[in-house]
């Protein structure tokens, strides 16, 4: 018997009005991106930088992140269904026997929200003169830390990205997948883990640490994919490189290298700012 277990079966669904409706997901993000505003605001504020740039800034990081995300989990996770289906790489619908359905973005991809959140982040930076990329970067880290946790909370509602069968009495059965046994809340250990990791960044971003160019986009790197590294360990196989690269998943695979990069860009030979 399972005394601790938790039986999870929420609707995804906040209202729905005809064949729309709002997901809870859509609303993590929503939540992410007004929290990343907000903050980033603060820092221009306080920084005494134009609020001018803030807007460009906000529209290129909300584009830049979902585009990434969707294409990094197009070409990391689901080639071998996509390829088939190219339609569904940027329209939120799904091929279905009775015709297209509206679903949604569902198929989102953490690795590619980091790649094309640096690419729309470089883009910006050729209009935005008053400070260095890296400058942008140890900001912009701040919020898009608070926002993944959001959006862990989000696949959990979804019931999807779940870890590993427990095998104990403990986890959390996911009635939507049809199942009876708990799992590990794989989500809810990466969101927590993010959440720590926004207040260790905030509790840096106040000392000099600051002013030393890509320490702080190095320790998030660093913190951000060791937890995703380690989580993957009880986490559910989404496929991907692993059916080349058996040793680890294609999570941990995709985060050895940001681990690498940020490992350089802390201790690398300090350039104050």
């Amino acid at each position: 018997m399972y005394f601790t277990k938790i039986d999870w079966a929420p609707s995804e669904t906040l209202f729905k009005i005809g064949s729309f409706g709002i997901h809870y997901y859509s609303l993590m993000f929503i939540i992410a991106f007004g929290l990343g505003y907000y903050i980033m605001k603060k820092i221009f504020i306080d920084e005494k930088i134009s609020l001018d740039y803030l807007e460009s800034l906000f529209v290129y990081m909300v584009l830049s992140i979902l585009l990434g995300a969707r294409l990094g989990d197009v070409f990391f996770y689901s080639w071998d269904y996509y390829q088939n289906h190219l339609l569904e790489i940027l329209l939120p619908i799904r091929d279905t026997p009775s015709g297209y359905k509206f679903t949604g973005f569902r198929g989102l991809a953490s690795h590619g929200a980091v790649i094309g959140s640096l690419i729309g982040l470089y883009l910006y930076k050729l209009k935005f003169k008053e400070k260095s990329i890296f400058w942008l970067l140890d900001r912009v880290i701040v919020p898009v830390t608070i926002g993944a946790s959001f959006v862990r909370i989000g696949n959990f509602f979804n019931s999807e990205i779940v870890g590993r069968y427990s095998d104990s009495n403990f986890g959390v059965v996911f009635l939507n997948r049809g199942e009876n046994l708990p799992r590990h809340p794989a989500q809810l250990y990466e969101a927590f883990g993010y959440l720590i990791l926004f207040f260790i960044l905030k509790k840096v971003f106040k000392t000099k640490k600051k002013n030393i160019e890509g320490y702080l986009i190095g320790l998030f790197f660093i913190g951000m994919f060791t937890i995703r590294f380690l989580i993957e360990f009880i986490k559910e196989s989404q496929g991907g490189l692993e059916e080349f690269f058996p040793l680890f998943s294609t999570g941990q695979w995709l985060s050895i290298p940001f681990i690498l990069l940020g490992g350089y860009l802390m201790f690398r030979k300090p350039k104050l700012v």
